[in-house]
């Protein structure tokens, strides 16, 4: 009897060890991003880092973009993605439903108009150049937003705008036009299509440096709290060993990642880790329904 107990438990220890390689050796692996730029910009951009990764990882590397910021996060949560670039506000949820996701490096930012150098930007209100003089003027007019999951774009105006006019965003504009991204909110607001914007600071900068426009194109008419910015975050499922070798090749040789880095309007990449997200995670648990 002993023996028929030692040989199952070597068994199951074997079954255990094979599958704990299986996990560690899959046929490819899927980084999701958030839909930040055009889809034909992001492939474009993105093809120096997915080489970078699949050859660390060992096994092709494969770029989705999702629709939405949702759709990201449904992703990470699922298992359809192994690693994401989320906004935080999206990490912050993602996070929520499964706290194995594991947030390991994002971006410097260099100084731009609107943003100072770090790793942190800003939620904006923007206008057109002089046509609006103060917020008040806003009132019942039309705002962009980018995507209802958007950390700068939707979830922390939601929450720090109105304690500003003492009003719910639904309330205080006349609608609220969810245009997708920060640069389609801005192009809406450029064209005239809606009468202000709420986007990221950092979008807003990389905007005006692409098409060459003046800051004085646009007018800040709110700033919200600083934010600590994007997060590249691991699945809960994936191997140890490979979140080591991925973490490796995106933060340990700078310039093998510059020409990525710059395509993201960024100046660098540096580890990161769930505690420069608790800011953000205490201010949406305040908002939420009690």
């Amino acid at each position: 009897m002993r023996v028929v107990k030692t040989l199952a438990a070597l068994l199951l220890a074997n079954l255990l060890a094979s599958a704990a390689v299986a996990d560690c050796t899959p046929r490819s692996l899927r980084l999701a991003v958030i839909p930040i730029k055009s889809s034909e910009d992001m492939v474009r951009e993105h093809q120096p880092l997915l080489q970078r990764l699949s050859q660390a990882a060992g096994v092709p590397v494969e770029l989705v973009i999702a629709a939405s910021y949702e759709s990201v996060v449904d992703a990470i949560v699922s298992g359809g993605a192994d690693i994401a670039r989320l906004g935080p506000a999206s990490y912050v949820l993602a996070n929520r439903r499964d706290p194995g996701i594991e947030p390991f490096a994002t971006f410097t930012l260099s100084a731009g108009p609107y943003t100072p150098a770090g790793s942190h930007y800003q939620a904006l209100l923007l206008t057109r150049g002089n046509s609006v003089e103060n917020i008040e003027q806003l009132r019942g007019k039309r705002v962009a937003l980018s995507d209802p999951a958007s950390t700068s774009g939707s979830l922390v105006p939601s929450v720090e705008f109105p304690a500003e006019v003492g009003s719910p965003l639904p309330q205080f504009f006349g609608a609220l036009v969810y245009a997708g991204t920060h640069d389609k909110a801005l192009e809406a607001l450029l064209d005239g299509r809606v009468d202000a914007a709420f986007v990221a600071s950092e979008r807003a900068d990389a905007y005006l440096a692409r098409h060459a426009l003046s800051p004085a194109a646009l007018k800040v008419q709110w700033r919200s709290q600083p934010i600590y910015y994007d997060p590249y975050v691991f699945s809960a499922s994936l191997c140890p060993a490979l979140k080591q070798r991925i973490r490796t090749a995106m933060l340990d040789d700078p310039k093998a990642m510059a020409a990525f880095v710059a395509s993201q309007d960024a100046s660098g990449l540096v580890p990161v880790s769930q505690a420069e997200y608790a800011p953000l995670r205490q201010l949406m648990d305040a908002s939420l329904p009690r």
